[in-house]
């Protein structure tokens, strides 16, 4: 049986939604017990509840919140094995000169220092264990920079490049990985915050013509959690049904 996560202990922060969600789903099926961190504790225990898994409420942004959430994990499941960052935000639309700097500085401190934060909490546990698996959730906008998204899109550049310079810090540490995975547009709630003509031109850029799936994109998470990847670390994969090519 390939890609089974049995006796893992995996923790999704975002997962009450979306495509955190979609990821919880998958890596129950797989046998991995499921701790799903949202700041939206109903949303995480809808997940949770379907799942059999563990709900956790809290800020990612918050150091205290997140000890404390390990700490909860540990004592129901064990330590984590599995760390999945896919809580983040798009923030304010707008061109450079139309946002503030607390637009900024908002996005980048939910989706770097956020993901950041979270590493650093399960490192160095995975570092005693000389086992662990990370993978943060990027995007396509990290790349190639989406126009009057400017914060996200730099803040998903940061979360590439960290998790490159993590990889390499952790790769003679055991059986420990770090990769990305940079989505095109996928279809999840967080569309509907978005003006549409910004939503238009994501889907115009994707040759396939449509929206991805979360159940897509968990299915790469998996993939890049399980034993069967134990070589692949440093790398940002793009899921973008042909947007990127390089």
């Amino acid at each position: 049986m390939f890609f089974r996560l049995d006796d893992k202990i995996a923790l999704v922060t975002g997962g009450g939604q979306g495509i955190g969600a979609a990821i919880c789903k998958r890596l129950a099926q797989a046998g991995a017990k499921v701790a799903v961190f949202d700041r939206d504790a109903a949303a995480a225990q809808r997940t949770a509840h379907e799942i059999g898994g563990l709900a956790v409420a809290g800020d990612i942004t918050s150091e205290t919140d997140v000890d404390s959430a390990l700490d909860e994990v540990k004592d129901h499941f064990g330590p984590v094995d599995l760390l999945v960052n896919n809580a983040g935000i798009t923030g304010q639309a707008g061109k450079l000169w139309e946002l503030t700097m607390d637009d900024w500085r908002q996005v980048l401190n939910v989706n770097v220092l956020g993901t950041v934060i979270f590493c650093r909490a399960v490192v160095q546990s995975m570092r005693e264990r000389r086992f662990g698996r990370i993978v943060n959730i990027a995007s396509i906008a990290g790349k190639e920079g989406n126009p009057t998204l400017g914060p996200y899109s730099a803040s998903k550049a940061a979360v590439i490049g960290f998790t490159k310079s993590l990889a390499k810090e952790l790769v003679q540490q055991g059986d420990i990985t770090v990769n990305a995975i940079a989505p095109a547009v996928i279809h999840t709630p967080i569309l509907e915050g978005l003006p549409q003509t910004t939503v238009d031109y994501m889907v115009s850029r994707i040759p396939m013509g449509r929206t991805g799936k979360t159940e897509e994109v968990a299915a790469l998470v998996h993939f890049l959690l399980s034993n069967e990847a134990s070589f692949t670390t440093g790398q940002c994969y793009d899921i973008s049904g042909g947007r990127a090519t390089y």
